[in-house]
């Protein structure tokens, strides 16, 4: 089993959560990590999560040990989830700068992702993580985070397309590309550029030039891929990104609650 799990990290990147975090880890730490394709997490119940590491037993978790619970209990949760987990990574934040107390709360509990500092500016604990991060491979072989959004009302796509618009229902979205399936078939020819998209994330409204990649038939339906040409408007790729890690987010919320 361990051996299935890595295999699919491998491909698949691991997830990394944040329990407890405060505005500012949310907004300066979580926000841009999604911005670099992390698959990251803020969790608001530590026993909730402990739950669903079940299905993720290769996490990173950072935990706000300032919250909840007193030291002594965290210490105990955290060496719990040690011997439930062995293969996740621990990193803590406290407000406490103590260097003895840091030391020793490391020692005693393995934590092996560091104990950072919430009096410090956040984007030094933002640098800090990311380049454990990338030490820890976490993404694997895993380029981009992909959003299934089949299922999401108010997920759309609009294109002109001979003098008309014609739509489609996206299936999947990532700052690469798109899969959708048309309500009418246009015929759309490999490698044919398509200008104007315009996609519908809900209450968002983005605009693209796409190139398309192919199509292929299944279930009944015949779905395309299109890519996103190097013209995309840096701005978009960043609508994209915040959509997806919020989309990732609300499905989470839906695991661990």
């Amino acid at each position: 089993m361990d051996n299935e799990n890595s295999s699919v990290a491998e491909f698949t990147g691991k997830k990394v959560f944040f329990l407890y975090p405060t505005n500012s880890m949310v907004n300066q730490v979580i926000t841009e990590l999604a911005q670099h394709e992390f698959e990251v997490y803020a969790a608001k119940n530590h026993t909730r999560l402990e739950k669903v590491l079940k299905k993720y037993p290769d996490a990173i978790i950072f935990a706000n040990i300032d919250e909840k619970m007193s030291i002594q209990e965290w210490e105990r949760w955290i060496n719990g989830i040690g011997k439930l987990f062995p293969n996740i990574k621990l990193g803590v934040f406290s407000v406490n700068n103590d260097e003895q107390f840091k030391e020793k709360f490391i020692k005693s509990n393995r934590i092996s992702c560091g104990f950072l500092s919430l009096k410090n500016d956040m984007s030094k604990a933002y640098t800090v993580i990311l380049e454990m991060l990338n030490i820890l491979d976490v993404k694997g072989r895993r380029k981009y985070l992909r959003a299934s959004v089949e299922r999401e009302t108010n997920v759309t796509l609009n294109m002109p397309l001979g003098g008309e618009f014609v739509n489609a229902v996206i299936k999947d979205i990532s700052v690469v590309g798109i899969s959708c399936v048309f309500n009418h078939d246009p015929a759309l020819s490999k490698n044919a550029i398509i200008k104007d998209i315009q996609i519908k994330l809900h209450s968002m409204l983005i605009k693209a030039e796409t190139v398309v990649f192919g199509s292929r038939e299944a279930y009944g339906e015949k779905i395309y891929v299109l890519l996103f040409t190097q013209k995309i408007d840096p701005e978009v790729r960043v609508k994209i990104r915040k959509y997806i890690q919020q989309n990732l987010q609300n499905k989470m919320d839906m695991e661990i609650n």
